[in-house]
């Protein structure tokens, strides 16, 4: 990532800049670094903890930069931990709803008592499309809208009775982490991101909400309708399913 990403972004730059467009960009909450349990905000500065969310960090000052150096019009949209129809590969992807409505037992990370902020994947989408519309946006970082925080067991309590399943939880804290990464590389990767879900990790999207109005989803109903997308998705042919995970 260290090389590649940033060496992508170069060229969507260039093209934008080309094609005299603004340049909408999604990004997470890595350069924060750990938060010491405060809400996070759009006017934190960097703290990067690893070599990934430094990469992050750099990436981020570099958009600004062509902003202000008036090279292309840029806008920046952050977005926590993604849950919500077709979302898999995340947090809460299939090691929460997925397990919940088989009955199985939800993988999660850190302390479930710990506050935790989700997006709810349609709303980071529309979140998007407004920063690339509306006036005023650019030059700018903001946070996509959240859902309403929770703790992290009570999110997956609430999962687990819109599928109509008893709850059942594993958490994973540092050692442990580290123990599974001796078989599997792949976990310490996992070790980088712990801090988000072994302290409070609450969102501030006020500025979001307080210039284009409050456009979250209730995060029960967001909840109810990715339940629903994984339900029809258990009787979709293996085939199909499949495909999600084939690049």
């Amino acid at each position: 990532m260290a090389a590649g990403v940033p060496t992508l972004q170069r060229g969507v730059l260039d093209g934008a800049a080309a094609a005299g467009a603004r340049l909408v960009v999604l990004d997470n909450l890595y350069a924060y670094g750990p938060s010491g349990g405060r809400p996070l905000v759009e006017t934190m500065s960097a703290r990067p903890s690893s070599a990934k969310s430094a990469t992050r960090a750099a990436m981020t000052a570099a958009l600004l930069a062509a902003h202000h150096a008036g090279r292309v019009q840029v806008a920046i949209g952050r977005a926590s931990d993604y849950f919500g129809p077709g979302v898999t590969q995340s947090a809460l992807g299939d090691a929460v709803f997925g397990a919940a409505v088989q009955g199985k037992t939800a993988q999660l990370m850190g302390d479930p008592r710990q506050p935790h902020s989700y997006s709810y994947a349609p709303d980071v989408a529309a979140g998007l499309v407004r920063l690339g519309t509306a006036d005023g946006a650019t030059g700018q970082i903001w946070h996509l809208p959240v859902t309403e925080t929770r703790t992290i067991r009570a999110t997956v309590e609430a999962v687990y009775a819109a599928a109509g399943t008893p709850p059942r939880l594993l958490a994973a804290g540092g050692w442990l982490l580290r123990a599974m990464a001796l078989f599997q590389p792949a976990m310490r990767e996992y070790l980088h991101t712990l801090y988000q879900f072994t302290e409070p990790w609450v969102v501030d999207d006020s500025k979001f909400w307080t210039a284009f109005g409050d456009h979250s989803t209730p995060l029960d109903q967001a909840i109810r309708s990715t339940v629903a997308w994984y339900r029809e998705r258990l009787h979709q042919p293996v085939q199909a399913r499949l495909k999600e995970h084939t690049p």
